[in-house]
């Protein structure tokens, strides 16, 4: 799945703490800031797990989700670890 959120962020970032979360939860794919102050990424997981690596993220200290578009995308197979990219 795709998700492009809104995302009200202090100054330690998403990236980071994206990654980390996705991680631990075994999740594949890539986080990465969007030129218009967006962030974007691409998740590859159960459903439960996706909502999971979300409601982390909101519940985090530095972060607000203030919008969130979600599309599904066919799977990555090849894909491996979750990652920042730019």
């Amino acid at each position: 799945r795709k998700q492009i959120a809104d995302i009200f962020i202090f100054p330690d970032g998403f990236r980071f703490p994206a990654c980390l979360l996705a991680r631990r939860l075994g999740l594949t794919g890539w986080v990465k800031n969007l030129w218009d102050g967006r962030v974007e990424m691409e998740v590859q997981g159960t459903e439960d797990e996706i909502r999971r690596l979300i409601q982390g993220l909101q519940e985090g200290p530095y972060i607000r989700i203030e919008g969130m578009e979600a599309e599904n995308l066919p799977l990555k197979e090849e894909e491996r670890e979750f990652r920042e990219t730019w």
